[in-house]
């Protein structure tokens, strides 16, 4: 049985900026440029008060607190204070796989450390990320990586929880559905409409029958409904694609989700910052109302160096789109994939750099 733990660092981006600016602490912090076209990066315990969250619209998270203190993002700090963080974790495990700057998933199954013994270890290393960097995490225990994840968010912040494999299912059985990882709001008003509301009612399914209503991702669900999850840590996986999506509450025409657009490209541009790597090329996706998929790419001479200059490619495959114009839309996603080395990418600009024109 693995022994598999999620460390989640509280409020990370909006704590390191209190941390290093005392007249921040005890204050809304909301890390996001101002402007219409500018998303929540993160916000500070006092501004969640108020219901501003990450990916909100910077402008909505204006209005929910007026008192809000914006701060520009940092990448670079935040990226030294991750690694100060990731060498911590690799004195207790080697088998670390980080999910961004701010969590990774530990297997410590055949950690010595702390006897052996996993929430000691979540407690040591929550202890020294204190010492080091002066900030907070929150650690799940689980047997998985699935419901360490799930447990993590449990006694946030500064807090952890442990699932042993004997409680498994008494802790998922409560558990409202929408906490399972893809059941998103449209799921769970499809799953709502069978009398579905917790994951004790989902296990009530059989599998051929959510196969059935949903595909693979049924089979998914008959799964996590169980606790089960099998994927290995995996340490150092080089990021191949970064997308952000949204489902419209109605269907939408091409033209009526601009503003989305605009903002699920700064989320996908602030999530690159979490890596080393750059990405090539703009991916846009589009659900129809009958559920086509439609992907339109675009890999420019030159990689997109700002988050307008994604969102201005995504907005620019939408004319690629040859659908008639009364065709309405349910989903749309914006994407970075093509990810290679910033060094090699650097070095084949350089190479083409001053060659004459074909």
């Amino acid at each position: 049985m693995r022994k598999i733990i999620h460390i989640d660092m509280d409020a990370f981006y909006a704590s390191v900026e209190q941390r290093d600016d005392p007249a921040l602490r005890g204050k809304p912090v909301v890390v996001a440029w101002r402007g219409a076209r500018s998303v929540v990066c993160a916000a500070s315990y006092e501004a969640r008060r108020y219901g501003v969250r990450s990916a909100m619209p910077a402008m909505r998270a204006e209005r929910l607190c007026p008192d809000a203190l914006f701060v520009p993002p940092d990448f670079g700090r935040y990226k030294a204070v991750s690694a100060q963080i990731r060498e911590i974790f690799l004195q207790y495990t080697p088998l670390v796989e980080p999910l961004s700057l701010d969590e990774a998933y530990l297997d410590v199954t055949g950690t010595t450390a702390c006897g052996g013994i996993a929430t000691e270890i979540a407690r040591a290393i929550r202890a020294r990320i204190r010492e080091t960097t002066s900030l907070s995490a929150s650690a799940g225990i689980a047997p998985n990586k699935f419901l360490a994840k799930i447990a993590s968010d449990w006694r946030k912040p500064d807090g952890q929880f442990v699932v042993p494999p004997s409680r498994v299912e008494r802790f998922l059985t409560p558990l409202p559905v929408n906490r399972l990882p893809g059941v998103g709001k449209v799921m769970q008003a499809r799953l709502a409409a069978l009398g579905i509301a917790t994951v004790g009612d989902l296990r009530g399914l059989p599998e051929e029958q959510l196969e059935a209503l949903f595909g693979t991702i049924g089979q998914r669900l008959y799964r996590r409904a169980r606790g089960i999850d099998e994927r290995p840590v995996e340490p150092d996986q080089p990021v191949q694609s970064i997308s952000s999506e949204d489902t419209f509450s109605e269907d939408l025409r091409l033209g009526e989700f601009d503003e989305t657009i605009s903002r699920l490209a700064a989320k996908t541009w602030h999530a690159t910052g979490r890596t080393d790597r750059i990405g090539h090329t703009v991916v846009l996706k589009l659900k129809t109302a009958q559920f086509r998929i439609l992907t339109r790419s675009l890999t420019p001479d030159a990689p997109p160096a700002s988050m307008e200059d994604l969102r201005d490619i995504a907005l620019a495959l939408c004319q690629r789109v040859q659908l008639p114009p009364e065709t309405r839309y349910r989903l749309v996603g914006v994407g970075l994939s093509g990810f290679r080395d910033r060094e090699d990418a650097l070095l084949q600009g350089d190479l083409f750099r001053g060659m004459p024109a074909d």
